[in-house]
């Protein structure tokens, strides 16, 4: 007998393992929507190991509860659990949620059966574990349920619960981490990309944020698919921004109809540079072009050569120089093209305008329409030779003139960024150096049109008056644009090299005056022309000379003070980020035309300084005017290829809020009003 009953004791002890475990669940809160209860995935404690409980709600058919962030409506469960001392409980982990549509709001919820588990640390005795669950069940009515649940779990060796199946099919309901990359842009534009994103994989896609009031839930997301990734167009809720990012649930589902879920924090980026069509890239690139005939800098280059070319209409020759204008245009904004794509590829960071980041060259075009002006106004004739060169080019008669005026006009609308042209050019420097080259032909081709339509309809050429003494009066007239244009370069030498700049570039207008005028005085003389044509020489060569030292002259100090800004650099936006400051940072350069008009016209405005005072905010400018790569890779960052660009930050955004590049005051007011 005692032999037997010692063979019965190892047998039951021996069984005692692969008996299923003991329920661990708590009596249950019971209403007609919902049955809540308690359970832990284990059965005894072993002290300070962690283990697992859960709220576990199982709702009648036709009811929802909700997640962590419910959406347009509804509110989330909670769950407070009475723990000993020194015991600490993780937070919810919360299995991915269904979009639930109720009428017009979008909600995110859960169905059927739901377990919301934490995980307990620090227990080291037994305890009868107590907790408190609020929870909302909704239908076309919601109705608020609550409960108090125990449950009693002893010091022992751990077994798994019978509910621990429970917590197994929940782990394979919570979102996986991130595979891929993502960052959003200030538009809500969430770019998603990764190594095994391949085209035609994503079939569908749409992303939950974790906290409410992020985006308008209800809106629909568009999954424009790319090659390197997809982009999910989310639209930004009222009174939001995605200055610090945006993280969530992104849900994707595949061809084969298998949905992968992934928790993601997408960073604060630029918009992801569009992947424009050809045919749009060249549209853009014309239209930019065609508009840049409008700017200040160009149009008096047009008006110039107006009288040439009604004399050349009235002698058949118009399409000549319609030709030979287009070829001057193609032929500039070609070098500018190789020019570029040149110094890209020997690690530049050179943008569009950036021979205008040199003093040297704005004072010699500064010269060279301070010469054209001279011409004009009749101090000297052209009459070959090499003395006059710059005005030369430009003034003198037939095809060539009007190939030189084409040059001349691209070389100064190259500060003036228009509409489209952005778009146009950073396209195009993405794409291979052919495509480029063919988006910056078209850009010229637009700012020749207006030439060639005048040249080749007759009819518009007969509204044209005769020639006549009228247009010797015009030619006289016509100077002053390009003194004017010569006043506004030497601004810009002004901003780039100081005082010094200044008296250098002056200095260089009187000794290129003394030249046309030494030149024009022997014109009349057979005599002394060579003499003359000498000296005027020698005045050229000393403003040569000068370029010389003005290209090594220091920087000018920014000019802030009058305008109540301070010197962009990454280092002070960075430390008024970090002190939650909002703050507005615009990116300008003195050639740049549309930049001077609309700090003049949007920003220098009683309106707007007195809403940066109310917001404390601080004003910050970058000054592109001379090569800045610091600025330049700022401008990358936020994909520009050039000035103007703005953007606002918000008080502690870490996204910008990016305004238009025609800026007016009540746009600048609204982006200070969403911060």
């Amino acid at each position: 007998m005692p032999r037997l009953l010692a063979s019965l004791i190892l047998l039951v002890a021996l069984a005692m393992p692969l008996q299923p475990g003991r329920a661990m669940e708590s009596a249950a809160v019971i209403s007609k929507r919902a049955a809540v209860t308690l359970v832990t995935d284990t059965n005894a404690i072993t002290p300070n190991a962690p283990f697992r409980a859960a709220l576990r709600i199982r709702l009648t058919e036709g009811w929802h509860t909700y997640w962590k962030n419910p959406g347009d409506a509804g509110v989330a469960p909670d769950l407070t659990l009475d723990l000993p001392a020194g015991a600490t409980a993780d937070p919810i982990d919360w299995p991915t949620p269904k979009r639930v549509a109720e009428g017009p709001v979008m909600t995110y919820a859960y169905t059927g059966e739901v377990l919301l588990p934490v995980t307990i640390r620090g227990v080291a005795v037994g305890m009868t574990l107590k907790a408190h669950a609020n929870w909302l069940v909704c239908k076309d009515i919601c109705v608020p349920e609550e409960g108090d649940f125990s449950l009693t779990l002893p010091l022992g060796s751990p077994t798994s619960s019978a509910e621990a199946p429970l917590f197994a099919a929940h782990d394979r309901m919570v979102p996986r981490a991130a595979l891929w990359h993502a960052s959003i842009a200030a538009d809500g534009s969430l770019f998603v990309r990764g190594a095994e994103l391949r085209p035609g994989m994503v079939e569908d896609a749409w992303f939950i944020p974790d906290t409410p009031g992020r985006i308008q839930d209800n809106a629909a997301q568009p999954l424009p698919v790319r090659g390197d990734g997809f982009v999910l167009s989310l639209k930004l809720a009222e009174g939001s921004k995605f200055g610090q990012g945006i993280s969530g649930i992104l849900s994707v589902r595949d061809r084969a109809g298998m949905q992968t879920d992934m928790v993601i924090s997408a960073e604060a980026g630029p918009a992801p540079a569009p992947e424009t069509p050809l045919p749009d890239m060249l549209l853009f690139a014309f239209l930019g072009g065609l508009i840049l005939n409008l700017m200040p800098c160009v149009f008096p280059i047009l008006a110039m050569k107006a009288v040439g070319l009604a004399a050349g209409l009235a002698h058949g020759k118009a399409r000549a120089h319609a030709v030979a204008y287009t070829a001057g245009v193609l032929v500039t904004f070609a070098s500018l093209a190789a020019a570029l794509l040149t110094a890209r590829a020997l690690g530049s960071v050179a943008g569009w305008g950036f021979q205008f980041q040199s003093p040297a060259f704005v004072a010699a075009m500064a010269w060279l329409l301070f010469a054209v002006g001279l011409n004009l106004s009749g101090v000297f004739q052209v009459s070959g030779g090499i003395a006059g060169f710059g005005s030369h080019l430009a003034m003198k008669d037939g095809s060539a003139g009007s190939f030189f005026t084409g040059l001349l006009a691209v070389l100064v609308a190259t500060p003036c960024t228009a509409p489209f042209m952005g778009v146009a050019i950073a396209a195009g420097l993405a794409a291979p150096p052919a495509v480029t080259m063919l988006v910056f032909l078209v850009m010229g081709l637009g700012l020749a049109a207006p030439y060639i339509v005048l040249a080749i309809m007759p009819g518009v050429g007969r509204l044209l008056p005769r020639p006549g003494h009228w247009m010797e009066t015009l030619k006289q007239g016509l100077a002053f644009p390009m003194y004017g244009g010569a006043v506004w370069l030497l601004w810009v030498v002004s901003q780039e090299s100081g005082s010094a700049g200044v008296l250098i570039t002056a200095a260089g207008c009187v000794l290129l005056g003394f030249a046309a005028w030494v030149l024009g005085v022997s014109q009349a003389s057979r005599r002394h022309r060579r003499f003359g044509q000498a000296l005027a020489l020698s005045a050229l060569l000393c403003a040569g000379g000068l370029l010389v030292g003005l290209s090594v002259a220091p920087p000018a100090a920014a000019e802030t003070a009058a305008t109540e800004a301070e010197s962009f650099t990454a280092d002070r936006l960075q430390t008024l980020r970090d002190a939650g400051r909002p703050v507005f940072v615009n990116m300008t350069a003195a050639w740049c035309v549309t930049c001077l008009v609309n700090e003049r016209v949007a920003i220098r405005t009683d309106a707007v300084r007195q809403a940066f005072a109310a917001g404390n905010v601080a004003y910050l400018k970058g000054d592109w005017t001379r090569q800045d790569p610091e600025i330049t890779a700022f401008l990358r960052r936020n994909g520009r290829d050039g000035v103007p660009l703005y953007l606002y930050y918000g008080p502690g955004a870490t996204e910008p809020v990016a305004l238009p590049q025609i800026l007016t005051e009540s746009a600048v007011l609204a982006a200070l009003g969403r911060g």
